[in-house]
């Protein structure tokens, strides 16, 4: 049988395996690609976890925001710490009110100055108490600072002394609550909270521990919350020894209690309220401590006067001191405030005008 010859085509294939068509010889055109169709559950599924992903990355944010926030809230008053000079005190209402230069530059001075606010059933009776701890933890939250209060309402407050008061057991529990709860409310700013100064140094002299202590304990109950860092009364270093405080602090701490204020109204000398705050703690399995410094810029006077003794000064600002027992200094004991009707001045805890201008006669020149 005759052999046809091979095309060139043929003879290609047979060596590359692959056909080429000659190039005189038209290609047929590709067959048109189908384009596939995103069914619509599956842009509806995309869109869902697109939103998912967004909410989930703004929820980060916010969590990590928010945990800075509470870190910042709970960790105790330190060197540095800045408290809020509230509107409320009253040398922001002697300032507001004008008078003499030498008054008002006084006041003026010490209403700009980080202190304590006080809390008394005469100021802030129940149902107002709360309001005014929201009010003045906004002020704290404008000038990112913390909030300082002290509770000083106790049923047979100061032992019927000048600061003699406070609330019967009932009206007690009520007015104490209703700090707790306001103090609870607010989760953005720090709280210290002093619980009413002198009740247990005192209560030797007065004859009630056991009342004093249970009292006590129930309010430091009913106070204590998250990021609230609780002190009680820790005397001071020319009061009781050591060894008698530390008994009776220990008779009150409990969960939710950082530690205890000393020199509070008092006016020893920095350095001498430190050791003090550190024999008390290693009594104390290390319990912390605040000291007021508000008024002892000229320590304490030689012959041991408490009530208005002349030629005090104001002392180191708060937040300025502190170590690893004593988290740092507050102004405790607002100064131009009068301790009672002694050495010229009016009731305890009325404003004093002219004892202001002495204990701020350094500072306003």
């Amino acid at each position: 049988m005759r052999k046809r010859p091979r095309s060139d085509a043929s003879r290609q294939y047979v060596v590359t395996g692959h056909y080429e068509p000659p190039a005189d010889v038209p290609r047929p055109a590709p067959a048109p690609r189908r384009r596939r169709r995103i069914p619509r559950w599956a842009w509806i599924a995309l869109i869902v976890a697109g939103v998912a992903l967004v909410v989930t990355a703004i929820a980060l944010v916010v969590s990590l925001v928010m945990n800075g926030v509470q870190m910042l809230t709970a960790r105790p008053p330190a060197v540095g710490t800045a408290f809020v000079a509230p509107d409320e005190s009253k040398a922001a209402r002697a300032a507001a009110a004008g008078g003499p230069a030498d008054e008002l530059a006084a006041a003026e001075y010490l209403a700009a100055q980080p202190t304590a606010y006080w809390l008394t059933p005469e100021q802030d009776p129940i149902g107002s108490v709360g309001p005014r701890i929201l009010d003045i933890a906004q002020e704290a939250r404008e000038s990112d600072a913390a909030l300082a209060v002290v509770v000083y309402g106790l049923p047979g407050r100061d032992c019927g002394n000048h600061s003699a008061g406070g609330l019967d057991e009932a009206d007690y529990e009520t007015w104490t609550t209703q700090i707790g709860n306001a103090l609870r409310s607010v989760r953005d700013v720090k709280k210290v909270v002093v619980v009413e100064p002198d009740s247990l140094a005192l209560a030797p002299q007065c004859g009630n521990v056991a009342e004093r202590v249970e009292q006590l304990r129930g309010a430091i109950g009913r106070l204590t919350g998250t990021d609230t860092w609780v002190y009680v009364d820790g005397g001071h270093s020319n009061w009781l020894g050591p060894d008698a405080m530390a008994d009776l602090v220990r008779q009150v701490v409990g969960p939710g209690v950082r530690g205890f204020a000393t020199n509070v109204s008092n006016f020893n000398h920095t350095y001498d309220e430190f050791a003090y705050a550190h024999e008390l703690s290693e009594r104390l399995n290390g319990l912390h401590a605040l000291v007021d410094t508000s008024r002892n810029g000229a320590g304490a006077p030689a012959d041991g006067e408490w009530c208005n003794p002349p030629g005090r000064t104001v002392g180191d600002p708060s937040g300025t001191y502190g170590d690893d027992v004593v988290d740092t200094n507050l102004w405790i004991k607002p100064p131009g405030e009068s301790d009672g009707p002694c050495n010229g001045g009016p009731a305890a805890g009325v404003w004093w005008p002219a004892g202001a201008v002495d204990l701020t006669r350094d500072a306003t020149r």
